[in-house]
């Protein structure tokens, strides 16, 4: 008896936004939670209860983080909006040829290799949205796609410092190149992916979960002129020209994205200048990180570094490393990655490198599980919400623990045994 699909992962989406998406002033909830975040970041440092000193050194820290994450935003948008994702997503389907196998093992690479090269939120804002709207036109269940998206934003986001924020913040603190970061994380990230993978198919891909044996490909995405072939092909070599520079650039790697992001915007100046707009610049993450980054040093004064510490511990070996992914993976879906991160970076001694890059796979793998657990989380789910895709909660709950404890695990262990 085949297994019962639920309606909503037959029929293809809406690509009508929900009416009510944002209130008055064109500010969503998520949006004035960030501003309180700030504000009560500055009150902080306001008020004394983080010194002027240390905030000014934390500002310090994550000045080239915020100008690589706003410009390779800005980037990546400009991008889809050149139509270079979709012409991407289509060609794909294309090439899977009616088979959900091999559209399967697409889809995977096109999620995974735009988390590693252009950063998880690229993922989420930008391929959700265009892999629900192929849904559409090839009449393929929705429900997996978003799935797809929604964890390999996570999952996959380990390779690279420019991968994710934290990674950033990882590679700083370890003081550890491009290049030698991925060679310590090339190994728990194919575990990660690995893992990923096979989760998926069972709980979303696979004959059960779907009631097609075949979908149908849709037509190729085409530019209709000789302006759109040019912000095509501009957008394209831009986003080469910055996966390019990733080996080389090393701690400059905010530069690079500003070159390669001012390449973009320099072609839309000459071809689509209406499409530059103040709206391009993502002003509420750069909002969250600022605020995040006053708020949570001052909870470590206040009590958070103890907590942290306890459940992490001083071990370097095997058991710290343990420790260290499973404080940061549950710490993550209780409250969100990246103070998670945070909180347990201030704990782990800098010598103890194996215990903070475990951390970091608990922070990376492990927000999966709740809607909140990372920011790529909460907008995949959001978009699935303005598409009109109903994702089941007990279930996303229970698959994305599974998900969490195994590629945790298995990506902590392949660090420890390539060590």
């Amino acid at each position: 008896m085949p297994e019962q699909v639920d309606s909503s992962e037959r029929n293809p989406p809406s690509s009508a936004p929900a009416p009510s998406e944002r209130p008055r002033w064109g500010l969503s909830v998520l949006d004035w939670v960030r501003i309180a975040l700030l504000i009560a970041g500055l009150l902080c440092v306001l008020t004394g209860l983080l010194p002027r000193d240390e905030a000014a050194d934390n500002m310090r820290r994550i000045g080239p983080l915020l100008l690589f994450l706003g410009s390779v935003i800005v980037l990546a948008e400009l991008t889809r909006q050149a139509k270079v994702f979709d012409v991407i997503a289509h060609r794909l389907a294309i090439l899977g040829r009616g088979y959900y196998p091999a559209l399967f093992l697409l889809c995977v690479l096109f999620a995974s290799a735009t988390t590693i090269l252009l950063n998880l939120d690229t993922t989420a804002v930008l391929i959700t949205p265009v892999m629900l709207a192929l849904a559409v036109p090839a009449r393929i269940p929705p429900l997996p796609l978003a799935m797809t998206t929604l964890w390999l934003a996570n999952t996959a986001s380990l390779l690279l410092p420019v991968s994710n924020l934290t990674n950033l913040l990882a590679a700083d603190r370890v003081a550890l190149t491009a290049t030698e970061f991925a060679t310590k994380m090339w190994a728990p990230q194919l575990v990660s992916i690995a893992a990923t993978m096979l989760c998926l198919w069972i709980w979303y891909w696979r004959r059960g979960r779907r009631d097609t044996d075949r979908y149908l490909p849709p037509e190729p995405v085409r530019p209709e002129n000789a302006k759109e072939r040019t912000l095509l092909y501009t957008t394209a070599g831009a986003c080469l020209l910055f996966i390019g520079a990733i080996p080389f650039v090393g701690d400059r790697i905010g530069i690079a994205a500003t070159i390669a992001a001012a390449i973009a915007v320099l072609a839309f100046a000459i071809f689509d200048r209406a499409s530059l707009r103040l709206s391009l610049i993502p002003w509420q993450l750069l909002v969250f990180v600022v605020g995040l980054f006053l708020v949570v040093p001052t909870l470590g004064r206040l009590g958070l570094s103890d907590l942290m510490h306890t459940l992490i511990g001083s071990d370097s070996g095997a058991v710290g490393a343990f420790r260290a992914a499973g404080a940061g993976a549950t710490l993550s879906n209780v409250a969100n990655n990246l103070p998670a991160y945070t909180a347990g970076e201030a704990v782990v001694p800098p010598e103890n490198r194996n215990q903070l890059l475990a951390l970091l796979i608990g922070t990376n793998i492990g927000p999966i599980v709740t809607p909140w657990a990372s920011l790529a989380t909460l907008l995949c789910l959001e978009f699935c919400r303005t598409h009109n895709v109903r994702v089941p909660m007990l279930r996303f709950v229970l698959t994305g623990l599974g998900l969490a404890l195994l590629g945790t695990t298995g990506a902590v262990t392949t660090l420890l045994l390539m060590s």
